[in-house]
């Protein structure tokens, strides 16, 4: 399981970049497509995909792990798309590369962009798998040091720096991925991430406090545990346990003032994309789990605002060579909802959610 982390890039994306070779044209729409934005999202490979909606351009920027297949630059780090129409998207570009002589040298997974006090701060996971951690009582693995590290920038576009010295948000003790910005009602910035399970066998959702240059001012605080949620299911492990995934959260508030949480994990049918709700309407919780929103080996997704005003999911599917998919959201007050597969925009002809 979460070999996440092979990153193979379909054939279909590879034959864009061979020299004089071109892809054969997905539909009618993408045969007309040219200029600064060629490619539909069945041509680009993605995974833990994180689209900012930048009004003051009018630009969509999709960030993702970088694929050397796709930039041509082999550096451990970040790329974006950019589209104007959630539709028709440029080749990617590098916007940040982790710098020689940093302590990790892998991953660059789940990149998140967010604005905070007049910059754009880009969150994304690294690891080092020789960096040994200490196991925790009863573990069965040795976990390594992984967390995620952050950049600056001052526009979503990039490029991003490089910030802390490269040390993660969270302390390097805590194998931790997947970082999200949560700002709450009253304006303070919460660090929130996923505690991996290789670590502590059944992982978690915790959150730490940060001050307003975005460093840690408090303990991190347990949100819930994997196998809080009925409808999740422990993986088992070749050294003979059960191991329980939680992955990417994001937060949305909705008009209502509900606070809920996106996070992923696996079900009866692999990867799940699911819903959990904040009892208190805070970030500490107690949260309640709301159950799947959408399945069939899809998740780690995101909520946005189009710039019509629609809201909008993108998750990846499926786990291995994934590749992004939309959908158009209600806000259901206490809770978001799938409207539909928004196939118009992704060219996925998949006939339900669930």
């Amino acid at each position: 399981m979460r070999s996440r982390f092979s990153h193979i890039v379909p054939a279909l994306a590879l034959a864009l970049l061979a020299p004089g070779c071109m892809a054969p044209p997905l539909s009618s729409a993408s045969a007309g497509t040219t200029g600064a934005y060629p490619l539909l999202l069945p041509q680009m490979p993605l995974h833990d995909p994180f689209i900012v909606a930048d009004a003051d351009t009018g630009t969509y920027h999709l960030f993702t792990r970088n694929e050397a297949a796709m930039t041509g630059d082999r550096r451990l780090g970040t790329m974006a798309y950019a589209s104007r129409d959630l539709k028709h998207w440029s080749h990617p570009r590098v916007v940040f590369a982790l710098p020689e002589g940093t302590w990790a040298d892998g991953g660059a997974w789940a990149p998140e962009v967010h604005q905070w006090r007049g910059r754009w701060y880009l969150f994304t996971t690294f690891h080092n798998e020789a960096a040994a951690l200490p196991a925790e009582p009863g573990s069965r693995r040795t976990p390594h040091r992984r967390g995620t590290l952050m950049a600056v920038a001052d526009s979503p576009a990039g490029p991003f720096t490089l910030a802390n010295d490269g040390e993660p948000v969270v302390p390097a003790s805590r194998m931790t991925l997947d970082g999200t910005l949560h700002v709450d009602a009253e304006g303070r910035p919460w660090f929130v991430y996923a505690h991996e399970w290789v670590q502590t066998t059944v992982g978690t959702i915790e959150a730490v406090p940060l001050d307003d240059d975005l460093r840690p001012i408090g303990e991190p605080q347990l949100l819930f545990r994997a196998d809080a949620a009925d409808w999740a299911r422990g993986q088992p492990q070749p050294q003979g346990d059960t191991v329980w995934v939680t992955d990417g959260p994001q937060f949305f508030r909705t008009a209502a003032g509900t606070l809920v949480m996106l996070w992923s994990s696996y079900g009866e049918r692999g990867y799940v994309q699911a819903l959990a709700r904040s009892t208190s309407g805070t970030v500490t919780g107690p949260w309640e789990q709301l159950g799947p929103l959408v399945q069939r080996d899809s998740g780690h997704g995101m909520l946005f605002r189009a710039f019509d005003g629609r809201l909008m999911l993108v998750v990846h599917r499926p786990f291995t060579n994934a590749l992004g998919k939309l959908y158009e959201m209600r806000d259901a007050d206490d809770r978001v909802e799938v409207i539909r597969e928004a196939t118009e925009l992704d060219l996925e002809a998949y006939p339900t959610h669930r």
